[in-house]
């Protein structure tokens, strides 16, 4: 499970247990069709069972196998290197969804269910820009857990998390959606649930369910303290995002995305003031590439998407995420602020071609990378979430010095540097050090 810094937060449901000695007072009758929460009149307890019990043998351990490296021939073979959990949601296939950082790295792959039996399974393909993978099992008498739409959540709504955390066998926690289209997280496509279940290490891959024990997210990520544990921060991939992404990667092994052209950060307070605007929620188009639908569209540097399909913007992720898992062609209303006025535009998502590079007379866009000159140097003043250059660690800020070894300090050298096929070498001034980073 991959964590950040903590913070503090967390539910308690008081007015669920206000409600308790009023239920019990009631005949069981008047309890069913009146209880706020399920109740089971044969053994007088108030509980989420039926629904659950339902999806708990779907959810089975994944643990990833790599390579030893130890001094005796038997030391080569794999050796489990890490462990999580994950969600069966196509039985008659054997299709397990679970988090890409779950399987990175592994040569092998073995699912444990929870009638005792292990299989090897087959990695069909990840995708590390919503840390999601699929992963297929050859077996018969699969339970299979109902997949629902996350468009449907509202913050409130009881949240179960199922997985196999610290060593534990299969375990269940219960919670609320603490918040909803949060990100912020890093360079990926985000759009993640809130929830206060506990979540810890081994959760990851798992699934987050409804209360009738139906697939809503995919536990991936928690905010936690310096003791590595559960602080009632937890974050999981939504539904929405994860059939798209399961499609794709059953269809083609990889997701294919479109482009726009047009690069977004997150407004904040801080950028607020900046722009003096009565908003802290919102995307700054951060860059827009020459020659790219977002400039056909008519949008500019600076200004500041609030709405897309109709949906509010929180951030960055959210229209990241809105175009993440639009197919090509597909036309995205969008809604904006330029100098106080609002305005209206239609974004078409692109197919993303062969062109890796679009320069401009002051800006050049490359694998993800922004660059422009400041002050003398070339330096990157956005990356694309989810991107090559995203995932291979380049930043925002980075000064470029060169490209494999090359001086590449003027958007004219670097546009060429850049153009050539096949993998780069760039090399960034960070913090007064020299970085080497390799652009697939």
């Amino acid at each position: 499970m991959r964590r950040t810094l903590s913070r503090s937060g967390g539910f308690s449901v008081v007015a669920l247990a206000a409600a308790v000695p009023l239920l019990i007072a009631m005949p069981a009758a008047a309890q069913s069709a009146q209880s706020p929460m399920p109740y089971d009149a044969e053994r007088g307890v108030f509980t989420f069972a039926t629904g659950l019990e339902q999806a708990l043998p779907a959810v089975v351990q994944v643990t990833t196998l790599g390579s030893s490296s130890g001094p005796s021939s038997g030391d080569a073979e794999p050796r489990p290197m890490s462990s999580g959990s994950g969600a069966i949601i196509d039985a008659a296939q054997g299709i397990i969804v679970t988090n890409n950082h779950v399987v990175e790295g592994g040569r092998k792959f073995t699912v444990d269910l929870t009638d005792g039996r292990i299989f090897e399974a087959t990695l069909i393909g990840a995708d590390k820009a919503t840390d999601l993978a699929v992963l297929k099992i050859e077996a018969t008498g699969l339970a299979q857990i109902e997949v629902v739409s996350s468009d449907t959540l509202r913050t409130g709504d009881l949240a179960f998390a199922v997985g196999y955390p610290l060593g534990l066998d299969q375990t269940l926690t219960m919670g609320v959606i603490s918040g909803l289209g949060r990100s912020g997280m890093g360079d990926r496509i985000e759009d993640y649930i809130q929830t206060d279940a506990a979540v810890n290490s081994g959760n990851s891959g798992g699934p987050l369910l409804d209360s009738r024990g139906r697939l809503i997210g995919i536990n991936t990520s928690i905010l936690s303290g310096g003791g590595g544990g559960n602080d009632g921060i937890a974050f999981a991939v939504p539904s929405r995002i994860m059939n798209y992404v399961v499609a794709q990667l059953r269809e083609h092994g990889e997701v294919r995305r479109g482009v726009t052209g047009a690069i977004f950060g997150s407004l904040n307070a801080e950028r607020s003031r900046t722009f003096d605007i009565g908003i802290v929620r919102g995307a700054v188009v951060e860059d827009v590439a020459p020659g790219s639908s977002a400039e056909r569209a008519g949008l500019r540097r600076g200004d500041i998407v609030t709405r897309i399909q109709n949906r509010p913007v929180s951030n960055a992720g959210t229209v990241q995420a809105t175009i993440g898992i639009a197919a090509p062609g597909t036309e995205l209303a969008l809604v904006y602020l330029r100098d106080g006025q609002e305005g209206r535009a239609t974004l078409q998502v692109q197919e993303r071609t062969e062109q890796v590079v679009f320069a401009g007379s002051e800006v050049v866009v490359a694998r993800g990378v922004t660059a422009r000159v400041n002050e003398g140097d070339l330096q990157v003043s956005s990356v694309e979430g989810g991107s090559a250059a995203a995932a291979a660690g380049i930043r925002a800020g980075d000064v470029i010095e060169s490209v494999d070894g090359g001086r590449a300090s003027s958007l004219t050298a670097f546009t060429r540097a850049m153009e050539r096929r096949g993998q780069r070498v760039v090399s960034v001034r960070r913090g007064g050090e020299s970085v080497r980073i390799t652009l697939p």
